[in-house]
């Protein structure tokens, strides 16, 4: 779905001086939709609009034609499971669907080692916002794979861990979970959708920095998106022993991955 119109295909036409082409002068967003349907409360649609709306108001955007933009995504909706809205610089909406990501079953069970990137150029830039230019997120996941990982974790110039090339950072101790606090992170759909369930259901949460003293210190890490819910990290390269002593059956975390309601059955 291009600027109000559905395409069979996978190719647009784009300007090729269009800033969105020439500096990723676009912003997404990425959900899972349960049966074809945005109005499945799981899909977590009317968070992920919000998302946007406040994004391209920030950016002093032109506003896009939201009805536009919900009509491409319903009709996408129809036939893929994952959904990625894009909104160009000058109002225009791209609308892809996918398939769900390969073992992704597999990967909540089991879960997947990382990598650590000791390096802050892989910093995603503004990353307050979810923008096109998604460079050193991608390129630090790509680093990760080559590396026999699964995920890469970011770092600050302080050695601070911030999120993945992909998701939010959770980390679980002595009835406690904790994640890093907004400000140099995306602020996540499922992030803000798993802290609420943690308050709702009374369970202790603490948004502060993360140190590699505090991180060595978790019983269990996980990354969280609104793709695949919560991901558990059975090992860090480069950070915790490899496999490492992270636990991927913790209660807590089981519990975690219920409430972001996107396992696979």
């Amino acid at each position: 779905w291009y600027g109000g119109q559905w395409y069979d295909g996978d190719a647009i036409s784009l300007k090729v001086n269009d800033p969105s082409f020439l500096f990723g002068a676009t912003l997404f967003t990425t959900l899972r939709v349960h049966n074809g349907s945005l109005a499945d409360p799981r899909s977590l649609w009317p968070r992920h609009g919000n998302r946007l709306r406040h994004s391209v108001e920030s950016l002093g955007w032109v506003v896009p034609n939201w009805e536009n933009i919900h009509k491409g995504a319903t009709r996408v909706a129809q036939v893929f499971p994952v959904v990625r809205v894009t909104i160009l610089s000058d109002g225009r909406e791209l609308i892809l669907g996918r398939a769900l990501p390969d073992q992704l079953a597999q990967k909540q069970q089991q879960g997947v080692i990382a990598w650590l990137a000791q390096d802050k150029r892989y910093q995603r830039p503004q990353a307050d916002f979810k923008t096109g230019n998604y460079l050193s997120a991608w390129q630090a996941r790509q680093e990760a794979i080559a590396s026999g990982a699964g995920e890469a974790i970011l770092q600050d110039g302080t050695g601070q861990w911030l999120e993945t090339a992909t998701g939010n950072l959770w980390g679980f101790k002595q009835g406690t979970w904790y994640t890093p606090p907004l400000g140099g992170i995306l602020p996540g759909v499922m992030r803000s959708h798993l802290l609420e369930q943690l308050q709702e259901q009374q369970v202790p949460v603490q948004e502060i920095p993360w140190s590699m003293a505090l991180v060595k210190t978790f019983e269990a890490i996980a990354y969280s998106n609104s793709v695949v819910g919560v991901i558990p990290l059975r090992g860090i390269i480069g950070a915790i022993e490899f496999p490492g002593p992270l636990a991927i059956d913790q209660p807590a975390l089981r519990q975690l991955q219920h409430w972001s309601g996107q396992l696979v059955p």
